[in-house]
């Protein structure tokens, strides 16, 4: 029952919110997602990890869809999203943790700076 009113809660938020909030949602199931994949890791549950990881990489692969490539900003995180993705992939392939901790600090970065962007433009002192 919990998780079928999670689900509504989530699929509800999803629908009401704006694209800066978008974004701060796939940047917190993205952290969400690379912590289970480093606690799946410690298991010993490869096959489970793995699957997470691919989670992470779809959700950087959509990321790199909805820039505006005509911005220098954007891309540089396309860049950073490319080279973090890649990283996920030796991760796979080579199993070393610094990697995957790597990965981790950055999406932990992207989503606090995000947090205070949506905040900012949620004041009102962001425009």
């Amino acid at each position: 029952m919990q998780n079928a009113q999670q689900l509504q809660y989530l699929k509800v938020q999803v629908e009401t919110a704006s694209p800066g909030e978008l974004t701060l949602l796939l940047y917190q199931e993205t952290v969400r997602s690379l912590l289970k994949a480093k606690q799946l890791y410690a298991q010993g549950n490869y096959e489970r990890m793995v699957e997470v990881l691919h989670k992470v990489r779809s959700i950087f692969n959509e990321l790199i869809i909805t820039l505006d490539l005509q911005y220098e900003i954007s891309q540089n995180l396309k860049e950073l999203y490319l080279f973090y993705n890649n990283y996920l992939a030796q991760f796979i392939i080579n199993r070393d943790e610094t990697l995957l901790d790597e990965t981790l600090d950055f999406a932990k970065g992207m989503l606090e700076t995000w947090k205070q962007a949506v905040l900012l433009v949620k004041s009102g002192k962001g425009n």
